[in-house]
């Protein structure tokens, strides 16, 4: 079996607009299937994870992934099948984390603090999706066909 590896590009110089509301802490894009597509950090941050490393992105992305397909289960076993997700948030007592469709298979999600304006937040991932959607979308890999 043959197949190409491509790399993919990085796109969180994208994210800095978000990075730099107040209480925005980390963003990340990732595909559908949980590949990190891109991260970025808010600058000065303290306290536990202060820049996420692209091993912790990569992390995030594989996490956003599991929570937005399960998102897509719950959704469909309240609402039906055809019930799309609009938008998954977690609150912790650190902060919040939200999670967004951006595009053909990508997602965005957001890390907050406590003291972050959410719906603000929200709203401005709304508007950087559809400024840049083209840009996040995660076109399905090609399937390798195995050689004989």
């Amino acid at each position: 079996m043959t197949g190409t590896i491509t790399r993919l590009p990085d796109l969180g110089w994208m994210l800095r607009p978000l990075t730099e509301i107040p209480g925005v802490r980390h963003a990340v894009v990732v595909s559908e299937d949980g590949l990190r597509l891109g991260h970025a950090s808010a600058d000065n941050l303290a306290g536990p994870v202060a820049s996420l490393s692209v091993g912790e992105a990569e992390s995030l992305s594989a996490a956003c992934a599991a929570m937005t397909m399960t998102g897509r289960s719950t959704a469909a076993l309240l609402f039906g099948g055809g019930a799309g997700v609009r938008q998954l948030m977690v609150e912790s007592e650190h902060g919040f984390v939200l999670f967004t469709h951006a595009g053909v298979g990508a997602h965005l999600g957001v890390a907050t603090d406590t003291e972050a304006d959410v719906g603000l937040v929200a709203q401005q991932m709304q508007l950087l999706v559809a400024k840049i959607g083209a840009h996040l979308t995660s076109r399905p890999r090609d399937p390798v066909t195995p050689t004989s």
